[in-house]
């Protein structure tokens, strides 16, 4: 009777544990990248066609930056505007994107430490395909 109990209970367990497979693990986090591309708010960020061609831009720490995506969601980043070297240490104060017909608008600003106001660098940037920028104004 012990034999047939030892197998009763060991098939039991068999038939139990069948159904226990190790679950997938979880996917990796997603990049800094990742996470600010696909949380951008619409001022940070363009997607869509413009001059013709694809094209996704997203606005981070005052600069503008060309976006790939990857599998898995992740992306690439391309950086395509920043303003001007400032030898001290800064702030992002301002910074936005806005398409108006064949037009985008790109405005950045970063404020000096302990200056106040805007802006030590930066200013309002204009392009016609989202590539090559041209400073229009502060």
């Amino acid at each position: 009777m012990k034999g047939a109990h030892r197998i009763a209970c060991g098939l039991a367990l068999t038939v139990a544990l069948a159904g226990c497979e190790k679950p997938a693990p979880p996917p990796p986090p997603l990049s800094k990248e990742a996470q600010i591309t696909r949380d951008a708010p619409p001022e940070l960020m363009f997607r869509g066609t413009f001059a013709g061609r694809p094209i996704h831009l997203v606005v981070n720490d005052c600069e503008v930056y060309s976006v790939r995506s990857l599998e898995g969601g992740e992306v690439e980043w391309t950086s395509v505007l920043k303003p001007e070297f400032y030898p001290f240490f800064s702030v992002c104060q301002r910074q936005s994107l806005q398409v108006e017909g064949s037009v985008m608008t790109a405005r950045l600003g970063r404020m000096a430490i302990g200056a106040g106001g805007c802006c030590a660098t930066g200013g309002t940037y204009r392009s016609t395909d989202g590539i090559a920028w041209k400073r229009t104004g502060y």
